[in-house]
């Protein structure tokens, strides 16, 4: 029996192999589903509904991801992100939107959020609910075939209602949150074939920490965080057999930045998963990015991911990621109150 997630390839076949076993289970590959940032920083509340509002100001974010580029079908992905608190600064409201394209398959992910924010301590703790809507369609026509499969038979092209909901600590110098993007799972296995492949889409967690350590003043702020992803984490609770099993890595984004007189970041990274360490998995990628703040709210970046697996590395020349932002009334803000996440 054979469990196939659709999304970021974990096995290292090339070409237009690549796009026949990322999709639903055509191969022995178990990896988590949903898009992958090295800028996730930025992009918090994709993975996090409490996150909106946070800045305190109106923020938006614009990202496009070209993942193992020199690949054919290798995964394209795309995010817009905006997010404010409301007058009364309890609430906060977002949006959100993500395309992901992987071969012959894309999906399409919408989102609107909802946080309420509390007072706790030195900071705020907020309170999240986001509902949305995911497409998932694919093109089997772009396939070469060797032999005739009746799993190509049909295109899909589905539309499904999600639910998501979060919960986020922050303060001007520390942060912890988790967030849960899609609460419902669904099955995607194709309905007109009777065999023993099975497609489904997962719900996955997030935890996020971090936090802001001034070496010179706020001229020089030190900032470690940590993203920790997973995937079937309550799958042994799942109705089905074949879906009470699911062995993706738990994978983890450990960032170090600097950040220099309020407008240059720069910074380091490394991504992999727990597993990795017993051998069980392999290490994934070193990234190396960096921002800039313009002093009218304008926020550039740019990050490289360099691939660490030797067979991955062979036949493809890392990931890119772009970067553009807007932080409304930053000058002020970042003078008055600064923010760090």
């Amino acid at each position: 029996m054979k469990i196939l997630n659709y999304n970021k390839l974990k096995t290292y076949n090339v070409k237009n192999i690549l796009t026949i076993i990322l999709i639903f289970g055509f191969a022995i590959s178990y990896s988590q589903q949903d898009p992958m940032f090295t800028k996730y920083m930025f992009n918090a509340l994709w993975y996090n509904p409490a996150y909106a509002g946070s800045n305190e100001h109106m923020t938006l974010n614009l990202i496009h991801r070209s993942q193992w580029i020199g690949i054919e079908g290798a995964p394209q992905t795309q995010s817009f992100t905006i997010h404010t608190p409301l007058e009364n600064n309890k609430v906060g409201v977002g949006f959100s939107l993500v395309n992901d394209k992987i071969g012959p398959t894309n999906t399409l992910l919408a989102n609107i959020s909802y946080a309420y924010r509390i007072p706790v301590g030195f900071g705020k703790l907020s309170f999240g609910l986001e509902a949305g809507i995911i497409n998932f369609r694919a093109d089997w026509n772009k396939l070469a075939h060797k032999d005739p499969d009746p799993n190509f038979n049909n295109n899909p092209d589905e539309w499904n209602p999600n639910f998501g909901a979060g919960i986020y600590y922050y303060t001007n110098r520390f942060y912890a949150g988790i967030g849960v993007p899609h609460l419902i799972e669904y099955d995607l296995s194709p309905q007109e074939v009777d065999n023993d492949l099975y497609a489904k889409e997962y719900r996955h967690y997030y935890f996020s920490m971090g936090g802001a350590i001034n070496l010179k003043g706020p001229d020089l702020i030190f900032k470690p965080s940590i993203l920790v992803k997973n995937v079937g984490l309550l799958s042994k609770f799942s109705k089905e057999e074949a879906f009470q099993s699911v062995t993706a890595p738990t994978e983890f984004d450990i960032d170090l930045s600097l950040f220099f007189y309020q407008t240059l970041w720069i910074g380091t990274a490394f991504r992999s998963s727990f597993e990795a360490f017993n051998g069980s998995s392999t290490y994934d990628s070193f990234d190396i990015w960096m921002a800039y703040f313009l002093s009218s709210g304008l926020r550039l970046g740019v990050a490289y991911d360099y691939s660490l697996p030797t067979e991955l590395r062979s036949v493809n020349d890392g990931s890119i990621e772009l970067m553009l932002g807007y932080e409304f009334d930053y000058k002020t803000k970042r003078v008055v109150t600064p923010r760090y996440f």
